[in-house]
């Protein structure tokens, strides 16, 4: 009778694990799917811009994202199987899996850090060159739409302000038609609008663009690294269950 009711506690405690893991491995695919939509949204949304920055880590961390993403959707899946089916050999390749994806995060976490330590000085240093350098020029179109775009969305002008623009070497060029600063600068775009540069007409905001710049991208690394960071701690609990439940498995089959 003893050993009934300790054959009926196990099952008990089996079926316990499987629900936990269950829950997990919904919250899990959910947080995948975050993931995946916020590094989705970063290259394709905000891919004007990344064309004007100087490293390609910032890129890069939203690629692992995405990669790290449907990974855990994929996994996600084997996750429903491997509870389902109680087989260990499904529940040691999902814990496997959950360590994979556990360590790809932990590297794009440690990528946004550091980038974030140095973003500051890589927009003084990169966005003012690009301005004065690559604005305007055949070679260079892409980064010209870059910066066009930047200039709208932001409503700034300039890398600190729109004096930045004297040095430039498209409005030094006769190709600027006596523009002062790019038409993207005016408040309504039209063409030739650049060729008044007055407060009423262009925008003035203090810091330039690199302030409106730096404290998006600072914003996007947060929300990168929030929940990357939830992730991270959603595959810890799965994993100590997965264990728990593979172990409950492995007791059982003796």
């Amino acid at each position: 009778m003893n050993h009934f009711s300790k054959a009926e506690q196990d099952d008990w405690l089996t079926v316990y694990l499987k629900y936990l893991l269950f829950v997990f491995n919904f919250f899990f695919w959910v947080g995948g799917a975050a993931v995946l939509a916020v590094g989705t949204w970063t290259l394709v949304e905000k891919s004007g811009y990344l064309s004007v920055l100087a490293s390609s880590t910032f890129v890069t961390s939203a690629y692992i994202l995405i990669f790290a993403g449907a990974l855990v959707m994929i996994t996600g899946f084997l996750g429903f199987c491997a509870v389902l089916r109680e087989q260990k050999s499904c529940l040691s390749t999902y814990f496997c899996l959950l360590l994979v994806i556990f360590l790809i995060e932990l590297v794009a976490g440690v990528l946004a850090h550091l980038y974030y330590q140095k973003l500051s000085d890589e927009l003084k240093q990169h966005l003012n060159q690009t301005l004065t350098e690559n604005y305007g020029q055949p070679r260079a179109k892409e980064i010209t739409y870059s910066v066009d775009q930047l200039q709208q969305d932001f409503r700034c002008c300039g890398s600190n302000s729109s004096a930045d623009w004297e040095y430039s070497t498209y409005i030094q060029s006769p190709e600027a038609e006596g523009r002062r600063v790019p038409d993207s600068c005016c408040k309504t775009v039209v063409v030739l609008c650049g060729q008044r540069a007055h407060p009423s007409n262009i925008y003035k905001v203090e810091g330039g663009c690199i302030t409106k710049l730096e404290h998006f991208l600072a914003n996007h690394l947060l929300l990168m690294g929030a929940i990357g960071i939830g992730v991270a701690c959603l595959q810890i609990c799965g994993m100590v269950l997965t264990c728990c439940l593979y172990g409950r498995i492995q007791m059982q089959s003796y």
